[in-house]
């Protein structure tokens, strides 16, 4: 009898070979490597474009720097130590223990959050532990890119005038000290985890955490130089809301990846995403109509990512008409306390956050995370959480208590941003000075990198009446005004 021939497909593409062992679901693990570079995509070149566009001209290379520089670092930090603090297993019921993510014998086994394991009361599981169809490896990168974005996000407080190598400084240690503690205890198994709190996608690891601490870095750095806070105009509303558009799709990673799965909480989770943003951003665009006559497209931008953060902590908790209302706060709420609230609170004024990051995430964040609290859905809720029963307070029983969960998760985010942001930043000002002398607050990106976004006149570069007098057609000086109903100074 003869015998058959070899297997013609390669050992890679078997099941049940070492690249194909049983437990691999390789949608699962496509989803997720497709959801890490979409969240990738956010921040380069997603943020990159917006903050290199969104500021004035002689800044655009150093903020666009700014966020590709904390992309990278946070990047070699995390895989060294970082990873294993926010997910591995616990030191404390906030934190966890630090260690490497870089050898195979980690990154090739089936990935698994190793305190995620929920208990009753009685000792007997509750929920078993989190252990996704897909190797570490996947899960490491997509964890990643999310601690990266969030050190971007906060890097919008500081744009203007904060040392370059003070922001050097400041990446890893804030990666450490700040986001790894909110991670864990949220997500990778602490207290706030166990206790029921719900952050679906990082309304409070991310967006919270990010604005509070941003504002807490912009009151260590000082303000902008006078003329520029003065005026501060983009220097490409075009690319601006080409960055813009690239965090709006890259959402779709951010919030559809969080099930760990490319399951039905997933597609939950990315509609939703979307109806929030695009009713933040229609609200948000009615309201500058309204009040100032005429729609901002920077006020737009604002309103699509207040729309983005709100329905973060939520997106796969809450039921179609409730991202609707959520969308409608998340374009009211932060929209009134960043153009009536903030221009009335004399302590806010004195504190430069250069994109108003404090309303657009902060703000915004803690909204979305106590409308989580009111409208998780109970069914949707026992697609995705570690404690059964789980519900928000429009659905009875436990909701109530589930809104107070809610405002001490946020609380907790947010006492602990301020003290250790502040503890941060006054550590690396006695080796460093936090912000630029005044000659580079002058010139900008020609004095502090020693290149330039355009070669074009502009801000830092010597008067030229020869070469730069811009006249009307009239003969006369032309004057410079800042325009546009909603300004980010």
């Amino acid at each position: 009898m003869a015998s058959l021939p070899p297997n013609p497909v390669p050992a890679a593409y078997q099941g049940g070979s070492a690249s194909v062992p049983d437990w691999l679901n390789k949608g699962d693990n496509a989803w997720q490597m497709i959801s890490a570079t979409l969240v990738g995509l956010q921040s380069v070149p997603g943020l990159v474009i917006l903050y290199g566009s969104i500021v004035k001209k002689k800044w655009a290379v150093n903020s666009a720097f700014m966020a590709l520089y904390a992309f990278a670092a946070v990047v070699l930090c995390w895989v060294a130590w970082a990873y294993k603090m926010s997910f591995g297993d616990k030191l404390l019921p906030f934190w966890g223990k630090a260690g490497p993510a870089l050898g195979q014998k980690f990154l090739i086994k089936q990935a698994a959050l190793p305190e995620t394991t929920q208990f009753y009361d009685n000792g007997e599981v509750e929920t078993a532990m989190a252990t996704p169809f897909y190797p570490m490896a996947s899960m490491v990168w997509f964890q990643c890119v999310f601690a990266a974005i969030t050190l971007i996000l906060l890097a919008g407080s500081v744009l203007g005038r904060m040392n370059i190598k003070a922001w050097m400084a400041f990446v890893p240690l804030w990666l450490t000290f700040s986001y790894t503690v909110g991670a864990f205890s949220l997500w990778g198994g602490g207290f706030l985890f166990h206790w029921g709190v719900m952050d679906y996608s990082g309304g409070y690891v991310i967006h919270l955490s990010s604005g509070i601490a941003g504002l807490t870095a912009a009151f260590w750095v000082g303000p902008r130089s006078t003329e520029d806070r003065e005026r501060f105009p983009p220097n490409n509303i075009l690319l601006m809301i080409a960055g813009a558009g690239l965090l709006w799709m890259g959402w779709a990673g951010f919030n559809g990846g969080d099930p760990y799965s490319a399951n039905i909480d997933s597609s939950i989770a990315v509609l939703n995403t979307n109806i929030c943003a695009a009713t933040s951003l229609l609200v948000w665009t009615w309201l500058d109509v309204i009040f100032f006559k005429k729609p901002s497209v920077i006020g737009a931008v604002q309103g699509m990512i207040t729309g983005l953060v709100c329905i973060t902590p939520g997106a796969g908790l809450v039921q179609g008409w409730a991202a609707i209302i959520m969308g409608i706060l998340s374009g009211s709420v932060p929209w009134f306390t960043m153009m009536i609230v903030h221009k009335r609170w004399t302590l806010i004024q004195k504190i430069d956050d250069t994109l108003g990051v404090f309303h657009t995430h902060a703000v915004a964040g803690l909204l979305g995370g106590v409308l989580t609290g009111v409208f998780a859905e109970p069914e949707l809720c026992a697609l995705f959480l570690p404690v059964t029963n789980s519900r928000g307070g429009v659905y009875g029983g436990s909701g109530g208590i589930q809104i107070l969960k809610q405002l001490v998760g946020g609380g907790f985010i947010i006492g602990w941003n301020l003290v250790v942001t502040s503890i941060i930043c006054v550590v690396i000002n006695l080796v460093i000075p936090l912000r630029m002398s005044d000659e580079h607050l002058l010139i900008g990106d020609d004095a502090v990198h020693g290149e330039e976004a355009y070669a074009l006149w502009g801000d830092g570069e010597k008067y030229d009446s020869t070469k730069h007098r811009d006249t009307t057609e009239e003969g006369s000086v032309q004057t410079r005004r800042s325009t546009g109903a909603t300004q980010v100074v």
